[in-house]
């Protein structure tokens, strides 16, 4: 290598470290005025345009490569490996290129295939490789091996990973942490926790690094999980893992997910060095906590510390907004990502839909919908859900056909949406056909679906297909259970939702407070005082589950219905609810029934004492008054009515 290539070769390795494209291709034009085309040369152009994220140019130096080895193809494929989804597609195209030409892989090779394969999710390109790499002389190193199995974990392919790590020869630092990032990304926060301690034997202390703490802080993710966060968050300080910002970053998530936002206050106020994704996981715990008010505050400290909000932060507060339904803020928002380049990202143009829809403004929504040429399923999903929370059922399903008719598959949400808006429209034909559709997706009958599907059945009256649709799932939860007592309940079919009450309990699943209201509201149509009484005191003494408005509703329904007024009067007289007017309406509703004047004057009294505005109430007490004669009263409620501006309101005829 003469001097002269030599000090070329070294400029251009400090324009790639310093991405200085414009030095880079003055230095090109020079090499191709001197005639210097070696192909350590060449190579090193090629890394040059990768590096400085200018695919064309680097393809185009590649092409002019007479003798290509197996340097000169790394380098290609390597590069465009790292530079995202065009690249990965560009990196596969050159590896079959590759093969053609008969050029042998290596380990490196192989490990730019298997990034490429897992930016892109395509498990099958990633399991042809690694019989590839089974079959190809010293590919076996940790290198690789740590590629294959974070392609592996990116598919979500989890099973498949575990199997790679347990053959690997050697490992390393990066392959604990892909490996229990792998698990994180599935939600099994035992099997990473599991191999977490299983590393800390195997490696002891040299083998904790940020990667591997924040990897396994990611999985803890519901509040059980809090003490194990508690005892990673003490081994952190132990061998001083706090220093890191990421490790920081994640022990701020880790508690916000686990719903102890005092904690993970305490870890961001005592972190000197914050940056944006501090602010994003602080900002987002708030607004998936609830504390929509507090999400917001600290996104304007945020600002006025002078840290530029990413779009993650942005989809937090933009979630913060929907859930307080603070349509100002979140136009305001808008505005500012609009401003930063952000609104055409996918995440932030669902979350924007989002938050228009659940602010009521679905015009909005579909405008930012509409604008988009060619909105993805997502988008779409998130569209149909919006009509279906604002009670434009008709829009969702026609909004659903176009979907179709562009050949856009669904997802599970997609689908859940458009059977609910079957049920409020009571459209069993539309929904049958909905559900042949998510048999020929292959969406399983998984909890959101057959959830959905059994709700569906059930409100169009169809209870036999209800349960058949849930004896068929594999994966039951509490809200499943509730659906099909409910189901059961409405549709006249109470002894059976007892019954299956009783099952659930014999099953293992632990009942909350929906499953009462729907055991309580059964035994009100079934005229079971007993049983609703044992079940009543039964949430608190087995189930620690304190009665709330709904279930002191039932209640009074079921005494009303039976005809035991004066245990409903007593009842509601020691309620340890603020029920504001519920419950006296519903005894006033039961004593019209019964045609019980003293008690039924008693609820009314009580409920315009209450400053009542419904004007049913106040008809309802004249007219008792009436019945019996008593006209001055009669005249007082009628009076008071006036004087109150409440008016009956006039009925309409439905036709």
């Amino acid at each position: 290598m003469t001097s002269l290539s030599e000090s070329l070769i070294s400029l251009l390795q400090d324009f790639t470290h310093n991405k200085n494209i414009k030095k880079g291709r003055c230095l090109h034009a020079k090499i191709i005025k001197t005639g210097l085309r070696f192909p350590f040369v060449a190579n090193s152009l090629v890394n040059l345009y990768l590096k400085c994220g200018s695919l064309n140019e680097a393809k185009l130096q590649f092409e002019e490569i007479q003798i290509k080895d197996v340097v000169s193809w790394n380098c290609i494929i390597t590069g465009c490996s790292k530079q995202g989804l065009p690249g990965s597609s560009l990196a596969l195209e050159l590896f079959y290129q590759m093969r053609k030409e008969d050029t042998s892989p290596n380990s490196f090779t192989l490990a730019g295939v298997f990034t490429s394969a897992s930016n892109l999710s395509s498990a099958s390109v990633g399991k042809q490789a690694h019989c590839l790499s089974i079959k190809t002389p010293n590919c076996s190193d940790v290198f690789v091996g740590s590629s294959l199995l974070n392609m592996y974990c990116k598919s979500g392919l989890v099973c498949d990973a575990r199997k790679v790590f347990e053959e690997m020869p050697e490992k390393n630092f990066v392959s604990w942490a892909s490996m229990i990032s792998g698990y994180a990304s599935v939600r099994n926060a035992v099997e990473a926790l599991e191999l977490f301690k299983l590393m800390r034997l195997e490696e002891e202390e040299q083998g904790l690094n940020e990667f591997v703490f924040t990897s396994v802080l990611s999985s803890l993710s519901s509040p059980e999980l809090v003490e194990n966060g508690r005892q990673i968050h003490c081994l952190g300080i132990k061998v001083g893992m706090l220093s890191f910002v990421s490790v920081g970053n994640a022990l701020v998530t880790m508690y916000a997910k686990c719903e102890n936002l005092d904690c993970a206050l305490d870890i961001f106020e005592s972190l000197s060095d914050k940056n944006s994704i501090t602010w994003s996981a602080m900002i987002t715990g708030y607004a998936q906590s609830g504390d929509s008010s507090m999400a917001l505050q600290y996104f304007s400290k945020m600002q006025l510390t002078g840290f530029r909000p990413s779009e993650f932060t942005l989809v937090g507060i933009l979630n913060a907004c929907s859930d307080v339904t603070a349509i100002r803020e979140g136009k305001q928002v808008h505005c500012y990502l609009a401003k930063l380049g952000f609104e055409s990202h996918l995440y932030i143009r669902t979350a924007l839909i989002n938050m228009y829809a659940k602010c009521g403004v679905i015009n909005d929504a579909w405008k930012c919908f509409d604008q988009l040429q060619e909105p993805n399923a997502a988008l779409w999903s998130s569209m149909i859900g919006g009509y279906v929370q604002n009670g434009a059922n008709e829009e969702a399903l026609s909004l659903y056909g176009r979907m179709q008719m562009k050949d856009i598959l669904p997802s599970e949400s997609t689908m859940g949406s458009v059977l609910k808006a079957c049920s409020v429209l009571a459209a069993l034909e539309q929904g049958k056909q909905i559900h042949a559709r998510t048999i020929k997706h292959g969406l399983d009958l998984e909890v959101s679906i057959g959830g959905a599907l059994l709700t569906m059945y059930a409100k169009c009256g169809n209870v036999d297909d209800s349960k058949l649709v849930f004896r068929r799932m594999r994966e039951r939860t509490v809200v499943s259970w509730n659906a099909m007592i409910n189901g059961l309940s409405e549709n006249g079919h109470g002894h059976e939702a007892l019954q299956l009450f009783e099952e659930m309990k014999l099953n293992g699943t632990k009942p909350d407070n929906v499953t009462f209201v729907n055991i309580l509201s059964a035994c009100s149509h079934l005229g079971l005082v007993d049983k609703g009484w044992c079940y009543f005191k039964s949430m608190v003494d087995d189930f620690g589950i304190e009665p709330e408005l709904e279930h002191f509703g039932c209640m009074v329904d079921l005494l009303g219905r039976c005809g035991k007024l004066q245990e409903a009067k007593i009842f509601i007289e020691s309620a340890s609810i603020d029920h504001e007017q519920r419950l006296w309406h519903i005894l006033l509703g039961s004593c019209r029934k019964y045609r019980n004047f003293e008690i039924g004057v008693y609820a009314g009294e009580k409920l315009m004492e209450l400053g009542s505005k419904e004007s049913s109430v106040y008809i309802l007490v004249s007219n008792m008054y009436a019945d019996e004669g008593k006209w001055e009263d009669m005249k007082r409620i009628r009076e008071l009515m006036r004087l109150r501006g409440i008016h009956k309101k006039p009925g309409y005829s439905w036709i």
